[in-house]
């Protein structure tokens, strides 16, 4: 008897204790909005757990140097990315990453160059380690969002460029010359680069592929502190296992110090859970991305075929930013929960006028939510009309 897809089963998260889910308990509103996924792990990382949970025993753990050895030979095989062992630190989260990041390349009022629109923890880091903001816009570029590299917002007090690829939000996926521009740039203001790849399995544009960039070239990997993790590749974020690849030995001092003491190690069962997925979680990878790209395609195509939004090619990640700013309305994030899709608003993110919609979620909830803007856009343009 055949076993179902974990991709076709709808699973009920409504009693499970989750952030996604509990927001919009008793409203007829679907969430989609915070980045974790609706669909059951690899069977390989359930039936692991599993096994621990029965050994009945939870005391204090270390890194499997098997898990270690799993991230060293993945490097290698899906980047050419040749790492040491001792290059890793594990982390229980990544957003810790990139506090610490900041916290251990600067100086307190140290300047932080960000690029915006951009995950909301990038700013928020910046702010609670009392450093000085400095943005830099992402712009978009033949229908591709990219970080613009201004010499001129640069200070001498500049030490640190927070970079995100694949991009969250815009789900750009940088090309090597893209990637060697932003080392150019890192080396003539000698900056660190801290380079957010959380969604770097999840590339969805067959045409694009991932490139760390701490390995494009020596320069580039002995400024850089890499953070990844296996959290939105295989959904189990609310576990925590994250890694920092950190080459360059005075920057790893610097990151495991400031981590000294505050920041918990990784807990057994995250390690469980990180193990089993980077060595059995493939084929469900590939069966998740083969569904992601299906809806990537029905997504573009439904909103750009609707008056007032326009949603541009997602190459990687599970997140559409939509343009909503043709709108006519004060609150694009207001009307699309309005219509019964609860999205992420784009404020979060440095730009009120867009929305981030999370499609990793059962095709009929997909199917639903943009039935609904289909029908609230539709309902707006007539009333607009009739004006």
């Amino acid at each position: 008897m055949a076993t179902e897809s974990p991709f076709s089963q709808s699973v009920d998260r409504t009693q499970s204790n989750s952030i996604k889910w509990q927001k919009y308990q008793g409203q007829d509103i679907l969430p989609m909005w915070i980045a974790d996924s609706d669909f059951k792990v690899p069977e390989a990382i359930t039936d692991a757990l599993h096994c621990h949970v029965d050994h009945g025993v939870f005391g204090y753990g270390s890194a499997p140097a098997h898990l270690t050895q799993l991230l060293v030979d993945r490097m290698a095989r899906l980047y050419q990315w040749h790492i040491e062992p001792d290059w890793i630190v594990y982390l229980p989260g990544l957003v810790c990453g990139i506090n610490l990041s900041v916290r251990a390349t600067t100086q307190t009022n140290g300047g932080v160059l960000c690029p915006t629109p951009i995950y909301p923890p990038f700013k928020q880091a910046v702010k609670l380690g009392e450093r000085s903001y400095q943005p830099l816009p992402i712009t978009l570029n033949d229908q591709r969002w990219l970080l613009a590299l201004q010499d001129d917002a640069v200070t001498p007090d500049s030490q640190l460029l927070l970079f995100c690829n694949p991009l969250n939000p815009g789900g750009t996926v940088y090309r090597r010359h893209e990637l060697e521009a932003v080392c150019d740039f890192a080396e003539k203001h000698d900056l660190v680069v801290c380079s957010d790849e959380i969604h770097s399995d999840l590339i969805l544009d067959p045409n694009c592929q991932h490139i760390p960039f701490a390995s494009i070239r020596e320069q580039a990997a002995q400024r850089s502190i890499t953070l990844i993790a296996p959290s939105k590749t295989f959904n189990i974020a609310g576990l925590g296992a994250s890694m920092a690849i950190i080459p360059n030995p005075t920057l790893r001092r610097a990151f495991v110090k400031a981590k000294a003491g505050i920041v918990p190690d990784v807990n057994v069962l995250a390690y469980t859970a990180a193990e089993a997925a980077y060595e059995h979680g493939q084929v469900w990878l590939d069966e998740q991305l083969a569904l992601l790209r299906q809806h990537k395609q029905k997504l573009e195509e439904t909103i750009n075929a609707l008056p007032y939004l326009t949603l541009h090619p997602i190459e990687g990640t599970y997140l559409a930013w939509i343009d909503a700013s043709e709108l006519p309305v004060a609150s694009p994030f207001k009307f699309f929960e309005q219509a019964g899709v609860g999205v992420s608003p784009g404020a979060d993110f440095g730009n009120p006028q867009f929305v981030r919609l999370n499609f990793a979620c059962h095709t009929d909830t997909l199917n639903e939510a943009l039935r609904r803007i289909t029908e609230a856009v539709h309902a707006l343009a007539q009333q607009q009309a009739q004006a």
